[in-house]
Formats: C-alpha cells, structure tokens, sequence
C-alpha cells in the first residue's frame, strides 16, 4: 500500500511540475524593427540615422541563453537620416556603398544571460565587406501571445557601440570621430502553421 501511495504521489508531482522551456525560433518583423546609428556631429550635436529595412529570426530560449541566436540582414538602400542629400551619400561610394554592399549583416556567435531580463549577445557584424566582432546588451521587452496576431511573439532592445573605421567606413572622421552607437528595437513572431 506505501509502494503504490509513493508512486501515486511520484506521479502528481510530476505532473505538478513546470516543463522546462524550449528554444523557440522567431521570425524578425520589418515592420516593427529598427536599427538606428547615432554619431557626434563636432560635439554639438548628437545625430541619429536609422535602417528601415531588415530581416532574419532569432532563436530564444530563456531558461538556457546560451541555447538562443539571432542572424539579421538589412538593407543599406533604406538607411535615412532625415536629409535626403546626406541620404544620397552614405548610398554612395564614400559612405556605406551601397551599389557594392548592398546589405549589413549580424550573426550571433554567444548569447549569454546578463541579469534578469538582460543579455549579452557577441557576433559577426558585417559592414561595407568586412566583418569585426560586436557585443551588444540586450533587453528582452516581452515575451507571450501577441494580441493581434494570436502567436507567439518576443520583443527586444539592444544596444552597443562600434569604430566604423574598423569596417572601412572612414569618411569625415575628423569632423565626427569613429565612434557609432547603435540602438535596434525589433519584435518578432513565431510563424502560423
């Protein structure tokens, strides 16, 4: 009788027992994702561009980080800064060459847990044809069912700094310096089956 008490109890609390997520992957929204770049014009000024056209998914597990990834792709053609002249000329050879380079990329190489809700996330970032290491915190926003769509949706923040020099984009640094801070939101879904 105590056998088949313990095991009904075994089962119980087995079922009890919360399941250990998984990694769940995500398809990036273009729509509701930005990378936006922002540099010292002088030390006057504090200006900020942004790419409006980015794709990819990511991979996201918050009971083990180091199990999640992010690979995204942008566009360099919709980069904007609000003056359409300085427009035409980070699309041009000078700049980001975007005839020759027509896309930027990041990979994830580690994802690591930074806090509760925060994480360190380090990856190939490719700009301009040469590709360095970048490491960026990241805010996990939200993570449950999107009201409209009725799936699985993630949000998040990230941010982090990098020399464009680094990545061959050198042009006027003597009026800017070298030093690019980047800050991309993006949301992302689980695709409908």
């Amino acid at each position: 009788m105590k056998t088949r008490l313990l095991a009904l109890a075994l089962v119980a609390a087995a079922a009890a027992a919360p399941a250990f997520a998984e990694p769940v992957t995500y398809t990036i929204d273009p729509t509701h994702t930005q990378i936006q770049f922002t540099w010292s014009h002088m030390g006057f000024s504090n200006i900020t561009g942004r790419f409006d056209a980015s794709e990819g998914t990511l991979v996201y597990d918050p009971a083990n980080p180091a199990a999640s990834s992010i690979h995204v792709t942008t566009q360099i053609a919709s980069v904007t800064s609000g003056v359409a002249k300085l427009d035409e000329e980070f699309r041009a050879a000078e700049y980001f060459d975007a005839a020759r380079f027509p896309t930027a990329s990041f990979k994830s190489t580690a994802v690591e847990a930074a806090g509760e809700g925060k994480l360190k996330v380090t990856g190939d970032l490719s700009i301009h044809g040469v590709t360095q290491s970048a490491t960026f915190d990241v805010t996990v926003n939200k993570v449950g069912e999107h009201p409209m769509r009725k799936v699985q949706a993630a949000g998040f923040d990230a941010t982090g700094t990098i020399d464009r020099t680094a990545f061959g984009v050198d042009r006027y640094t003597m009026v800017t310096g070298p030093e690019i801070h980047l800050r991309i939101t993006t949301e992302a879904y689980v695709e409908a089956q």
